[in-house]
């Protein structure tokens, strides 16, 4: 099974990928990720990439998409890939299907979390990460026992560079004035599940479960769910 996570930053895209791909034994490719590994390690993509991604705008669809078909191919699709992040829009869309008819596969869901606007400004508003690896909290409902301070490794806490306001207000204008228009080009391939992503992790990943192939689900038990606060 190959699956889409779509939803806006805040959404619970990351969390929920991480749970599917550890239950469905799915492989994750989240464009986010690749896109800060590449920044980070100065790769020539990153180079070309990391002002867009400063500005908070999307990074030209050449150069994701290189990218993530690039990642696909080293990943592999025997055992089924989960994508987060990506496509982002039509063109996008449509170079991940040639990608997968080249490789005699397609994607068979869509998943869209969906958040209101409001509830996506005050959960990404409010998140933090620590320096040494990235642990989340948020000071308003999963805040550190020392303030600033990293209960897991000591580090003190930042916002991500995308977390500040105004980028977070120009990405979501982004993603609900062109992301989503990919709800009606999967809709159409009668792939797209909607999913209500106010609701608790776990109802949102039991919703979408239930809402799978149950001969493609591997049945297991939700032991360990992380806090509403780290959704993204």
């Amino acid at each position: 099974m190959n699956i889409i996570l779509i939803g806006a930053q805040g959404s619970g895209k990351g969390t929920q990928a991480e749970l599917l791909a550890t239950h469905l034994q799915l492989k994750p490719c989240a464009s986010g990720e690749l896109l800060r590994a590449a920044i980070a390690a100065e790769t020539p993509a990153g180079l070309a990439a990391k002002p867009y991604y400063d500005r908070g705008d999307l990074v030209p669809d050449q150069l994701v998409i290189d990218m993530i078909l690039d990642a696909i191919r080293d990943l592999g699709v025997a055992r089924g890939i989960l994508l987060d992040g990506f496509p982002r829009n039509f063109t996008q869309a449509q170079a991940l299907d040639a990608r997968m008819a080249a490789l005699g596969e397609r994607i068979d869901k869509v998943i869209y979390l969906d958040v209101p606007r409001n509830i996506l400004l005050d959960r990404l508003s409010s998140r933090y990460v620590c320096e040494a690896y990235g642990h989340v909290w948020n000071v308003k409902t999963h805040p550190t026992r020392v303030p600033g301070i990293c209960d897991h490794d000591g580090s003190a806490l930042k916002q991500r560079s995308d977390d500040k306001p105004e980028k977070i207000a120009h990405r979501l204008d982004i993603f609900f004035n062109e992301t989503i228009y990919l709800l009606d080009y999967y809709r159409m391939q009668n792939k797209l599940m909607r999913v209500d992503g106010t609701s608790s992790i776990e109802e949102v990943y039991q919703e979408i479960i239930s809402d799978l192939d149950p001969s493609l689900v591997r049945q297991s038990a939700v032991s360990t769910l992380p806090d509403e606060s780290s959704l993204s």
